[in-house]
This record gives structure tokens, sequence and C-alpha cells, in this order.
């Protein structure tokens, strides 16, 4: 049954559907996210008379750490799915990321390489926490179109219901609630307005704390508050407690960036 008060999504979740290639919204939209990720982080690095080379080969290794940190997140997530065929774990090219491993193997792929190349991996922190809260907010638009992550029930009047019959929003409807065009949270876009809030936050604390790498901490302690509670209206597997994979990943980064933020970081006092 249909909410005639509630928003219909009626798109197609593939933009290119063949026999060879298929390119979703959500990929391409990732793409451009991650495209515009490097610009930024490109013209803020040269403010800072960073060198473009180092910046450019940091980005790679940092694609690189996330895209093999979504892929692992994700299969541990659907462990059921691939244990039966462990091959189907290299098959990224059919779906299936998680964006925790994504910000967490990206971070780690790029500090590695701006540690070995001498560079100062807390200012590359710090320009990149922006940039990384445009990047989440792109791709989730991709996510909204291709009707991704299953949502619990709403009756209200920005609940909305996917109508194409490819979207994935309408398999999740049917499983949990017996109707494919159930009304659902738009979880999706609670995350990325708050995204844009933390932008704004982060944006407003740039030069205004030390040391260098803080703003990427209070990223990090951002992003975890707000994708831990809005967490509970997604309708993914429970591991433990009660708690999805996402729930237990947030609790885990914020049990370090809070207190590092509590003990390290500080207001930078006025000359």
């Amino acid at each position: 049954m249909i909410d005639l008060l509630s928003i219909e999504i009626p798109f197609n979740p593939n933009l290119v559907a063949g026999s060879f290639i298929s390119i979703s919204w959500h990929g391409l939209l990732s793409f451009v996210g991650v495209a515009v990720a490097i610009w930024m982080v490109s013209n803020a690095a040269k403010k800072e008379n960073l060198d473009p080379d180092m910046v450019y080969n940091t980005a790679i290794f940092g694609i690189m750490g996330g895209i093999i940190g979504a892929r692992l997140v994700h299969v541990i997530d659907y462990w059921g799915v691939y244990a039966s065929d462990p091959t189907k774990i290299f098959a990224i090219w059919t779906g299936g990321i998680g964006l925790w491993g994504g910000i967490l193997g990206g971070w780690l792929g790029g500090a590695l390489y701006a540690k070995y190349s001498g560079a100062s991996v807390g200012k590359l922190m710090d320009i990149a926490a922006p940039a990384m809260f445009v990047a989440q907010t792109i791709g989730r638009v991709g996510d909204v179109i291709n009707g991704e992550h299953w949502s619990r029930a709403l009756d209200t009047f920005w609940g909305w219901y996917f109508t194409h019959p490819d979207s994935p929003a309408r398999i999740g409807a049917e499983r949990f609630f017996g109707d494919p065009e159930r009304p659902v949270h738009p979880a999706i876009v609670y995350e990325m307005i708050w995204n844009m809030i933390g932008l704004y936050v982060i944006t407003k604390l740039r030069g205004k704390l030390t040391p260098d790498g803080s703003i990427w901490w209070v990223y990090l302690t951002w992003y975890s508050i707000g994708r831990f509670f809005i967490q509970f209206l997604r309708l993914d597997d429970v591991k433990f407690l009660g708690l999805q994979e996402a729930h237990i990943i947030a609790i885990i980064v914020l049990s370090v960036s809070l207190p590092y933020i509590l003990k390290k970081v500080r207001i930078k006092q006025k000359k």
C-alpha cells in the first residue's frame, strides 16, 4: 500500500546495463566524489605549499587502500554469501563495498605513503577531512538513486518508496514488510545532512586547532556519532548485542578519536 504523501523514487539504478558492462549510478557518483575530493585536496595543498606530485601520489595510495578496505568490510559483513565461494571476494565489479572500509583503508593507505615520502601526515589529514565529507555526500546521491540500504518503515510525508523493478530497495521492502513499495526512512539522506553540517563545522575550525591532524580527528568523531545513531534506522544484519557492523566500527573509531581529541587537541592561542 502506497502512502500518497510519501516520496516516489522512480529511477533505474543502472545508468548502463549490458551483457559485458554495467554502470550503476552509485558507481558513477562514487567516482565523481573521489575526483572532486582529489581536486579539493590538490587546491588546499597548494595553499599549504605542499608538493603537488606528493599529493597526487598520496591520493593514489589512498584510493587503493580505500578500495581494498571497502571491499574487505563488505565481505566481512556478508561473509555468509562469500564463504561458500571465496572467489567472489575478488569480483568487486559485481558490486559490494562498505563505506567505513573505504574511509579507514583510504586513510591508512594515504598516511603510509605520506609518511614514507616525508610529508606532513597531519597537514594532509586536515585538508583531506572536508574533501571526505563532500565525496561521501556525492557518493550517497548514487545510493539514493540506486535504492540501496534497506531502512525501517516510516508513515510520514518524508518517507520514500521505490518503483523501478530493478531497485534493491523493493527487495528489502518486500522482505521486511511484505510490500515492495512500503515507504521507509530516507536514512541515507539523514546521513548526507549530517555530513554537510559536519563539513560546516570543520570548515569553521580550520586553522584554529593544534596539532596538525586535529581536523581529521574531529571529522572521524563527527561522522562516527552520526553514523552510529542513523544506523539504527537501517536494516543491515545484526552482528552483536543488537548492533550492526557499522555500529561496531563506529564505536571502535570513537574509542580512539574522542580520547585523542580530549587529550591532545587544543585551540590555538591568538598571537
